[in-house]
């Protein structure tokens, strides 16, 4: 399984928020499944993908020609783009899944970008796991749902996102995903 992550390029956010990332880099390279995320060697980017890198994942970084100088030594393969929007249109081409990480703004447009693909190509029945440490996302959560519940939204599927509170949960609900049988 290709699992598309979004997350913060932002270095030293504390091990409350770097936990959950290096718990699904393992998880990723322990349980044969592919890494696809941003690419550049910055912060939480880098610490999920050194997890998985050292748990043997194959990594796909997809990478904006204006970072490309910032690729991550251990991403396996780069995908070249021309910017971020190019960036998420190959990230959810590529991926089986989708975790959305603590971050900030290009997260979030990452993570709603995806949720409105999802829902507008309504057979597309990839998940979308939301990390919601400390409280991130939860207004971004409560908005979906309101919206959802509202008559701006078409049906109740407009809230694909599955919100898990910690790697621990994150961990537990992957199983599930990737092994439906069990």
């Amino acid at each position: 399984m290709n699992i598309a992550v979004y997350c913060s390029s932002r270095p030293e956010l504390g091990e409350t928020y770097e936990a959950p990332a290096k718990a699904l880099g393992k998880w990723i390279g322990e349980n044969g499944h592919t890494l696809v995320y941003g690419g550049v060697n910055a912060g939480m980017m880098h610490i999920l993908a050194q997890a998985a890198h050292d748990a043997g994942a194959h990594i796909i970084g997809v990478v904006p020609m204006r970072f490309l100088a910032r690729t991550d030594a251990v991403v396996s393969e780069v995908v070249e783009c021309h910017d971020l929007g190019d960036r998420k249109v190959l990230m959810m081409e590529k991926a089986d899944a989708f975790v959305v990480l603590p971050g900030g703004l290009g997260t979030l447009d990452e993570w709603l970008s995806t949720l409105s693909q999802i829902v507008v190509n309504v057979d597309d029945r990839r998940p979308i796991l939301v990390v919601n440490t400390l409280g991130i996302y939860t207004h971004q959560l409560q908005q979906l749902r309101e919206t959802a519940a509202s008559p701006f939204a078409r049906g109740n599927h407009i809230d694909r996102s599955i919100e898990v509170a910690d790697a621990p949960q994150l961990i537990e609900t992957l199983n599930k995903i990737s092994n439906p049988c069990v």
